[in-house]
């Protein structure tokens, strides 16, 4: 049984924990990943590995409030347990080697960017971090990545904070204006990370991308989690997550998202309306 030790709401949408799990944190690096579970019988879902503390044996995940298993998973308090925690799956991040690197994080997307940007810091490489978001109410972690960033650019759809546009406006401003990244890593949405690297592919900038896609057991058995990368086959759980965002076909990722949708919605619902007969 794995215990909460920490729980911070980050937005009204999104949740940070944090899990003991000595195991799990003595080995986690940035870009991997755990797979958990809320309770005996429910679903598998796999969650980047935001920090870890091998010290403390903890590890802290950060996650969106979007379906059935995360608002079950946020209806759990401090001092509760987690049946499953099981992990670091993945393969991690490659940090050694760039002196200068851009981190895009996109949304909750963040959540997994900022690690990588913290690597990336930790070993002396010069580090850009472009973060966006809707709105004001849904920034997270503007202080953590500013600790560990030697820019910070932050954008906002409707201007409410930072600066107005896309992220991909800020990366051809600083790359048009003479910067040169040795490395692009976008995280984030899957139509966002498109477009980072349809910009990046212009100016011949290489871009890691990290993928989560619909996953089951994070072991490359059930096979749930392909891709087409390069016109090949591959497994995000072992192969990934990051990919060559230049080869990952983006659009088959997309509608092989979207295959569960209606279920999901539906599970979402059904849920909803528990909680509310749980309230009455």
């Amino acid at each position: 049984m794995y215990k909460i030790l920490e729980k911070v709401e980050l937005n009204p949408t999104v949740t940070k924990m944090v899990i003991e799990a000595p195991f799990v944190a003595k080995r986690a690096k940035a870009g991997q990943f755990i797979i958990l579970r809320v309770s005996e019988d429910g679903e598998r879902i796999p969650l980047t590995i935001a920090d870890s503390n091998a010290e403390q044996g903890s590890v802290t995940i950060i996650f969106q409030i979007v379906g059935k298993t995360t608002m079950l998973l946020n209806k759990k308090n401090v001092g509760e347990f987690l049946p499953d925690f099981v992990g670091p799956l993945g393969k991690p991040s490659v940090i050694d080697g760039n002196k200068k690197v851009c981190v895009i994080g996109g949304g909750v997307g963040c959540a997994i960017a900022y690690p990588t940007a913290k690597a990336f810091h930790e070993a002396g490489a010069d580090v850009t971090t472009i973060v966006g978001f809707r709105n004001q109410d849904l920034v997270i972690l503007e202080d953590e990545f500013k600790a560990v960033s030697d820019k910070y650019c932050l954008m906002s759809d409707d201007g409410s904070v930072g600066e107005k546009g896309l992220v991909t406006n800020k990366l051809e401003e600083l790359v048009l204006a003479g910067e040169k990244f040795d490395e692009v890593i976008a995280i984030g949405p899957v139509i966002m990370m498109k477009f980072v690297c349809l910009t990046t592919k212009k100016y011949e900038i290489p871009t890691t991308v990290s993928m989560n896609p619909i996953m089951i057991d994070g072991t490359g058995m059930c096979g749930c989690c392909r891709l087409k990368v390069d016109g090949e086959m591959k497994f995000a759980c072992v192969d990934g997550p990051d990919f060559d965002g230049h080869k990952v076909d983006f659009d088959e990722a997309m509608s092989r998202n979207a295959a569960y949708r209606d279920f999901e919605l539906k599970e979402r619902e059904d849920t909803c309306n528990l909680f509310s007969k749980e309230v009455q």
